[in-house]
């Protein structure tokens, strides 16, 4: 049974390449897309930040 308590994120690659997009695109409506998943998946890029660094302490 899923904890439904727990936030549920996208997969780590997935995140990755909208990390990507958002910082080695060169197309401004490429960025834009990615900072969007970004924040409609976590809230802000801070909260993304945060779980980036927690999950690669694993």
């Amino acid at each position: 049974m899923l904890d439904s308590s727990k936030p549920q994120y996208p997969p780590l690659p997935l995140i990755q390449t909208w990390i990507w997009m958002m910082t080695q695109s060169g197309d401004s409506d490429i960025q834009q897309k990615g900072q969007n998943n970004l924040i409609a998946s976590f809230g802000s890029l801070a909260k993304a930040n945060e779980y980036l660094v927690n999950h690669n302490q694993d």
